[in-house]
């Protein structure tokens, strides 16, 4: 058997996802990616220009007898999240990603896919390269560093587009129109301290490890009960503290503020009497993690080891103080929507605490679909890590995506669904982010929908794509964009 994406159907998309593939691109790290999108527009004799926020617009008119039709814009994003398991030696801005087929999937050799949202790019070029679909003027949107704060969608200046319908390749589940979006905020969380120079006195130090979590896409998979490997890493270090006089040398956990924390390391010491029970309390901890998520996490691995002595240690009341506001911070879904219980309304996710050079820094993002629930997460988050005597502040406020039932574009999918895939579409609203909220806010009245093929595991390793989902969303998009009606 093949286990190349050449083999795989349709070869339109299929091909495009493996050159992207070949491309590094994880987010910040766009220059070749962007290049790539730029040379194929203008070989293929398209209008290509990229904008200020690093975008890059490429127009292709209407195919003959379609002039009249309203204008499209296709959107997805250039970036990928660089996730890879920890035994693993992979450098996002250097390697390709290697993709491989594993039954009705296709996933990556322990790294992210990058089908998120690589599979929606891949289709854009394939119908802008396309001489044979029936469609009005396009105008395919590629916008830049979505992952890290949707920096391409926020420096969207209006004007800069015509169309009048936004076609998103971005959502995550065959079978689904997505019609709205909960909006975001990062909340900034900084303690600063004059490192305690650390002279040993009969003791000893362990590197403690918790690894092998599934962590995930914090709106895609925020409720599905996962762990968070920096909720449970603090959990422990109070208890060590607490019964062993611990102190905390060192903590790194979680690399990305969209993606739930797989890993974590804190290094520790322990006077020499206490080893023993020490020991003991690594080996009950790690009993109770697997009793509480061993159906969820079956990877779950939490252990120490035996490290040299650290140079410096936290001050004690920082050490303290910063425990109890992690143990104390809120994470995970925060409330459901009341209309729609079964969709997440509000979430925070404790994404990265790292120390270094007498700095602790720590990133949560809050989505809510509700902007006075959003503020209010928030701003409960800052007293938290307020009240523990840390510096608190927001960035990267993004609206949200109100869903419009009369839509006209989601008239005509509801449509089009069943004569193209024999099945109903089922209307959802998304507790992820999508630029779609953005965009809106800079071309008010735009009509927009998303949809995609299914994708599992975005942001973590585990990411695959169905490979059967992608036929149906490509052959979804040729319809619509076949019926797309006459301009009013």
């Amino acid at each position: 058997m093949d286990n190349t994406l050449s083999s795989l159907q349709p070869q339109a998309i299929w091909k495009h996802f493996a050159e992207i593939c070949k491309i590094p691109h994880p987010s910040g790290h766009l220059d070749k990616i962007t290049e790539y999108i730029m040379q194929f527009g203008k070989s293929h004799g398209l209008d290509t220009y990229r904008d200020e926020a690093g975008n890059v617009i490429i127009r292709k008119p209407a195919t003959p007898g379609m002039e009249n039709r309203c204008p499209v814009i296709l959107q997805g994003h250039m970036d990928m999240v660089p996730q890879a398991n920890g035994n693993v030696k992979h450098n996002f801005e250097t390697d390709p990603i290697l993709p491989r087929i594993d039954g009705e999937w296709v996933t990556a050799q322990e790294t992210t896919l990058g089908a998120d949202n690589g599979i929606g790019v891949s289709a854009i070029l394939a119908v802008l390269e396309s001489d044979e679909l029936k469609h009005g003027p396009i105008e395919a949107l590629f916008t830049y560093d979505e992952e890290t704060g949707m920096y391409g969608a926020i420096g969207l200046k209006p004007g800069e587009l015509q169309g009048k319908i936004l076609l998103n390749t971005d959502s995550e589940q065959d079978g689904e129109l997505y019609i709205s979006c909960a909006g975001g905020i990062d909340v900034n969380v900084s303690f600063r301290y004059k490192e305690e120079p650390y002279t040993p006195q009969n003791e000893v130090a362990y590197k403690v490890i918790l690894e092998g979590l599934h962590g995930g896409h914090s709106g895609v998979d925020i409720h599905l009960g996962r762990a968070n490997a920096n909720k449970e890493m603090f959990r422990f270090l109070k208890e060590v503290v607490s019964a062993h006089e611990a102190r905390l040398a060192f903590y790194e956990g979680g690399t990305l503020r969209n993606a739930i924390p797989r890993e974590a390391v804190a290094v520790v010491t322990i006077p020499v009497e206490e080893k023993e029970d020490f020991l003991k309390t690594v080996d009950i901890f790690a009993d109770t993690l697997k009793h509480e998520y061993g159906y969820i996490e079956e990877n779950l691995l939490f252990r120490a080891e035996e490290a040299n002595l650290p140079l410096s240690l936290i001050p004690e009341p920082i050490q303290d103080d910063l425990i109890n506001a992690v143990v104390a911070c809120p994470n995970n879904v925060y409330r459901m929507i009341p209309e729609s219980p079964e969709v997440v309304e509000t979430s925070s996710n404790l994404a990265i605490v790292k120390t270094s050079g007498g700095a602790i820094d720590i990133s949560i993002l809050v989505r809510s679909s509700s902007e006075s629930m959003k503020m209010a997460l928030a701003s409960s988050l800052e007293s938290v890590f307020s009240l523990a005597g840390a510096r608190v502040e927001f960035s990267g406020a993004y609206p949200g995506w109100e869903p419009n039932l009369e839509s006209p574009v989601l008239k005509l999918m509801e449509e089009i669904y069943p004569k193209v895939l024999g099945r109903k579409p089922e209307v959802k609203m998304m507790h992820a982010g999508l630029e779609c909220g953005i965009i809106g806010s800079a071309y008010p009245g735009l009509d927009m929908i998303s949809f995609g093929p299914t994708i599992k595991h975005p942001h973590s390793p585990n990411e695959k794509v169905e490979i059967k989902t992608v036929a149906d969303f490509w052959k979804l998009l040729v319809a619509v964009l076949e019926n797309i009606p006459e301009k009013k």
